[in-house]
């Protein structure tokens, strides 16, 4: 089943001739011998946005029988896959790649947005699992190197460029609904036709570890890109490295150190080293290998240490926030606090999170203030922007950024636990990290320091997922896509406040911890 013949018949249906130069390119079958070799890399790439195209316009091929859907596109991946393997002129390709996306638009109308689709390609080329952390666009070309040629990350659309274009779209939906289509049909074909609440099915608990019982877990986190990795803080002073694979699960080491509980912890990219925060006013940063301890370093103003976050982009700066209202950007190799790197909240620093290009800093503190940073790259300066109170005197006990909702449009996102009884969803409206109230979803949380999530991976399906722990015991799926009954699932088993949840990077697998020292792992179910 080659792709020529498929577009000829549809040339020849009459309204979609392409004119001399496509007959001539669709006559030329795709194994013809190439006129001058190029890189295997740089075809294969073109390859990957040839299967963009077809999936984006898959869902509207044979609406009655989705397994052919199914087929042809897992087809089209096996085809573009091994001619990917050989050389052939690139500007034939890319002319190929030019006219079969003209054709499907005029057979089957124009699709939401181009940056969507570029940002789908090169997520397959990276990776077949891209997370929602890795999705921000880099250009390719010489100036998106820094002076001493390190990369440095190039957006494509400034936030209010993507703001006002979402606003456009957002005033003639429901709030919270996810921009620029509420179909996402090529999405959904790409996913199975398989709901959201389907895909967040599960089987029931993987594991229950307890070594920290009757201490709160306020931290729960799988290592980053891995699925079986998986490690937890406790308020007895001593951080848990557990492996899931192969069964039974076990403690492979246990971090031990601080005098008083330890409050937030954090992986590094590539998971070798820990760096942990703790009630005894010090940071230290654990070699996850051997679980020893490389440096112990003080807080600055001597307080309480009550969260820390890696610099997404330079994994030697960490920012910490403490009790005395200040935040810290610490170099942990050197051990000192980055010079202009300091700065002070309005309360207790509790909770940190970078959006994923680094660019930008959000902190929350137990008076119901969000602050809101601007990160400089080279130097680890920190400087305030914004401030929104939320709700006066409530504390702001998580921080998530997602620059990516679903894969149908760029929405850059914070979610926000706040002691208000609500989960609150805000979109970035612009550089400075302004926060706008997109909609909240009723949990229990008045007191405990409860934290939630962005399910990591790009949704196929329409709507998109966030998952939350809850005073009431449970863990809760919320669609933001749906203006009511916003559930998608609940987990119960455990007996006390859920403080805090992690997926690992593939899904298959949900961490969460609770008030009581119970971490439970609760296995999806596989459809």
């Amino acid at each position: 089943m080659g792709t020529g013949p498929l577009l000829q018949s549809r040339c020849r249906g009459g309204t979609l001739l392409p004119g001399k130069n496509c007959q001539e390119l669709l006559r030329r079958p795709l194994t013809s011998s190439p006129e001058r070799p190029v890189a295997v890399w740089g075809m294969a790439a073109v390859w990957q946005q040839v299967l963009a195209v077809d999936a984006r316009y898959n869902a509207y091929r044979t609406p009655t029988f989705p397994q052919f859907r199914t087929q042809y596109i897992r087809r089209r991946s096996q085809l573009l896959r091994d001619n990917a393997k050989a050389g052939y002129d690139p500007s034939l390709r890319k002319q190929y790649l030019r006219l079969r996306s003209q054709l499907l638009a005029q057979r089957y109308g124009p699709l939401s947005e181009q940056s969507s689709f570029r940002a789908y390609s090169n997520s397959i080329v990276r990776s077949s699992r891209t997370t929602l952390d890795r999705m921000e666009d880099f250009d390719d070309d010489p100036r998106a190197l820094g002076a001493r040629g390190h990369r440095r990350s190039v957006s494509r659309g400034s936030y209010q460029l993507q703001a006002q274009m979402n606003r456009a779209v957002y005033d003639e939906r429901p709030p919270g609904s996810v921009v620029p289509t509420s179909v996402a049909e090529a999405s959904r074909a790409m996913a199975g036709d398989t709901t959201l609440s389907e895909n967040y099915a599960f089987a029931g608990m993987y594991h229950i570890f307890d070594q920290h019982v009757d201490e709160a877990v306020p931290k729960v986190q799988f290592a980053n890109d891995d699925k079986h990795l998986l490690a937890c803080c406790s308020l007895d002073g001593t951080i848990s490295v557990c492996q899931l694979v192969p069964t039974p699960p076990v403690v492979l080491r246990v971090l031990k150190g601080h005098s008083r509980g330890v409050s937030d912890f954090a992986w590094s990219l590539s998971n070798d080293i820990i760096v942990s925060t703790s009630l005894d006013a010090t940071m230290r940063i654990w070699a996850t290998e051997d679980g020893k301890c490389i440096r112990e370093i003080p807080d600055p103003d001597a307080s309480e240490l009550l969260c820390c976050t890696f610099q997404p982009m330079n994994n030697n700066l960490t920012v910490v926030g403490n009790g005395k209202h200040n935040l810290h950007v610490v170099n942990i190799s050197t051990g000192k606090k980055v010079k202009g790197g300091s700065s002070k909240l309005t309360g207790r620093v509790l909770s940190l999170s970078f959006d994923s290009p680094g660019r930008i800093l959000w902190a929350g503190d137990d008076k119901g203030s969000i602050f809101s940073f601007l990160f400089d790259m080279a130097t680890g300066k920190l400087t305030k922007a914004k401030r929104l109170v939320v709700n006066e005197g409530s504390s702001i006990t998580s921080i998530s950024a997602r620059s990516w909702i679903s894969r149908e449009a760029r929405d850059p996102s914070l979610l926000i636990n706040a002691c208000i009884n609500k989960l609150l969803l805000y979109r970035v409206v612009d550089n400075e990290g302004t926060l706008q109230l997109k909609r909240s979803f009723q949990i229990q949380q008045s007191s405990h320091p409860v934290r939630s999530i962005f399910c990591p991976l790009m949704s196929f399906r329409q709507g998109a997922c966030i998952v939350t722990g809850s005073e009431d015991m449970c863990v809760y799926f919320f669609d933001v896509e749906r203006a009511t009954k916003a559930i998608v699932n609940k987990l119960q088993g455990h007996s006390a406040a859920v403080l805090d949840v992690s997926f690992n990077c593939d899904e298959s697998l949900l961490a969460s911890s609770d008030a009581k020292g119970m971490v439970i792992v609760w296995k999806r179910e596989q459809k």
